[in-house]
């Protein structure tokens, strides 16, 4: 029977860890295998008391620890012993993915299974070692009618085809196939949240949590809010996660190419602390700075690029059509063509006649380019450093990675994670090698004993202004607030920085405009003068 093949509503048994009693506790008589505890009675007079009164029920060997108060008798050990049956509705304390354990609902003696035990009496967990090992996943595919009537099709993890079957069931959906998903099976859209998703759910979530709505149940409703079948997935993935038992930073780390690993780690803080609503809230707001960062740069770029898209297009125009029609005139003519007028033409002539090729050749460029790019990590870098190098846009990238390093280094700090874990992370929330390599350099010299400060001194990448702060930050003890004040003067900075590129970018297009198209001009204008001093 697998993890999920009932819909009943148990509540799992909390088990206890015998330990000294206290044999004057009111009604109260403790009973251990283990004959040093002061105050106890031996199990096989509990036992042969128990018989007497509920024959079949327990055994002096089946017993580790049992506590007898009155008529009650409760099974009790040193194993957790937690039902199998899983609450869909987890609005039950003590529900797998609940803020509140039920301890309070201990069944009574005989409605649970007696743990085995081996020769020295001590008790056996369920399945051994093998209970410690992760459970394996499969991929399926089903088949619903989802709640508006439709049939829909999507893929699921889980351990079986039932645990899928009885999922699905559990939201509310008629379940109308589950199969192994097969390598033939694509699934369109990728599942990586982005800031504003992230930002938008972190404080739906906080805001549920802080309702007192149980945690899987709070994630239920955002899967069951989200229109992107990728994220829906990933949702229902963690409350499923969730319902067997693990939390959820482990739940995310299973879904590590969906959800960032600053997120996981500082989810792993939160549940270590027990304030996960408050890092929520914290994390929204970083994720969404880095939105309205982003949005910047793209709406910096935005206007560039559709001018130079429309400038193509009138280039390549005016070389396929209307080049070609003065071409012929020239040539009918008899007019010298200076070099300025043969090169345009001869440009004119290769485009149309080997269109295909020029297309060919820069999807070939780009894609080279774009490959190395990520593969190649010294390709990589030699590109960034070009680009940090040249002006106005060293500016803009220089300043939004130092933004978003004291930004997530603050928010690291200031929740309690070590520095050298904090370093790691952000090591591999940048894709900017420059960035990277003074970060790695800071790891050493923390492994050495030195200071941070000491890694950022003299590079060319880091802002004197940084430095300085930093310097500061770690010799007053109060490095977060630091990086908290670094982080908003570069954010104000790099936005100014945009503006003023946008500014700049307008007449240098138009500029660009000109040349391009008073080159044409002049190689069509210049023949017609020489023809008209040959008619004269």
């Amino acid at each position: 029977m697998g993890l999920f093949d009932s819909k009943k509503n148990n509540k799992p048994a909390e088990a206890h860890v015998a330990g000294q009693a206290d044999a004057n506790n009111t009604g109260v008589t403790v009973v251990s295998n283990n004959p040093n505890v002061p105050g106890v009675v031996q199990p096989e007079a509990v036992a042969t008391n128990q018989a007497m009164v509920n024959p079949g029920v327990v055994s002096a060997g089946e017993i580790a620890t049992q506590v007898t108060a009155g008529a009650n008798t409760q099974v009790m050990d040193n194993t957790t012993l937690v039902s199998p049956e899983i609450n869909y509705n987890n609005t039950i304390p003590g529900a797998a993915g609940s803020m509140q354990p039920d301890y309070n609902n201990v069944p009574p003696a005989g409605s649970l299974s007696q743990p085995s035990t081996d020769e020295t009496g001590n008790v056996i967990p369920e399945g051994g070692e093998k209970a410690k090992a992760a459970r394996p996943m499969n991929a399926y595919k089903y088949t619903i009618i989802n709640g508006v009537g439709k049939k829909e099709n999507g893929f699921f993890d889980a351990e079986s085809p039932d645990d899928v079957r009885n999922f699905l069931s559990s939201l509310d959906y008629q379940v109308l196939d589950v199969k192994p998903r097969s390598a033939m099976d694509l699934e369109i859209g990728g599942t990586r949240l982005k800031a504003n998703d992230l930002s938008f759910s972190l404080t739906q979530l906080s805001t549920y949590l802080k309702a007192g709505i149980p945690l899987a149940d709070s994630v239920r409703i955002l899967a069951k809010q989200s229109r992107k079948p990728g994220i829906k997935k990933s949702f229902y993935q963690l409350v499923y996660e969730l319902l067997r038992g693990e939390s959820l930073s482990e739940a995310m780390i299973k879904q590590d190419k969906v959800y960032p690993k600053l997120l996981i780690n500082m989810i792993k803080t939160a549940e270590m602390t027990g304030d996960l609503p408050s890092i929520l809230d914290d994390m929204s707001e970083y994720y969404t700075s880095m939105d309205q960062t982003r949005k910047q740069m793209k709406s910096a770029m935005t206007y560039p690029i559709v001018v130079l898209i429309i400038a193509f297009g009138v280039l390549i125009f005016m070389l396929t059509y209307l080049v070609p029609q003065f071409s012929s005139m020239f040539k009918e003519n008899g007019a010298e063509l200076p070099v300025l007028t043969r090169t345009i033409l001869a440009v004119s002539d290769f485009i149309k006649n080997y269109w295909y090729l020029v297309i060919l050749a820069v999807a070939v460029v780009v894609t080279i380019f774009v490959v190395t790019y990520k593969k190649v990590q010294k390709f990589r870098e030699t590109i960034q450093i070009i680009l940090m190098h040249l002006p106005v846009i060293k500016d803009i990238i220089i300043y939004n990675e130092i933004a978003n390093f004291t930004k997530t280094f603050a928010s690291l700090l200031n929740h309690g994670v070590f520095i050298t874990d904090s370093m790691e992370i952000l090591s591999k929330i940048t894709n900017n090698e420059v960035m990277i390599r003074i970060i790695n350099k800071t790891m050493e010299n923390l492994g050495r004993g030195d200071s941070i400060s000491s890694a950022f001194k003299g590079e060319w990448a880091i802002p004197v202004v940084a430095y300085e702060m930093i310097v500061t930050g770690e010799s007053t003890g109060q490095l977060g607030q630091m990086m908290e004040k670094v982080a908003t003067h570069f954010q104000v900075l790099h936005k100014n920085v945009i503006d003023q590129m946008k500014s700049l970018v307008e007449p240098l297009l138009i500029c660009f405009l000109a040349v391009v198209v008073g080159i044409i001009l002049m190689a069509i204008v210049e023949p017609m003068f020489s023809m008209y001093s040959q008619v004269k």
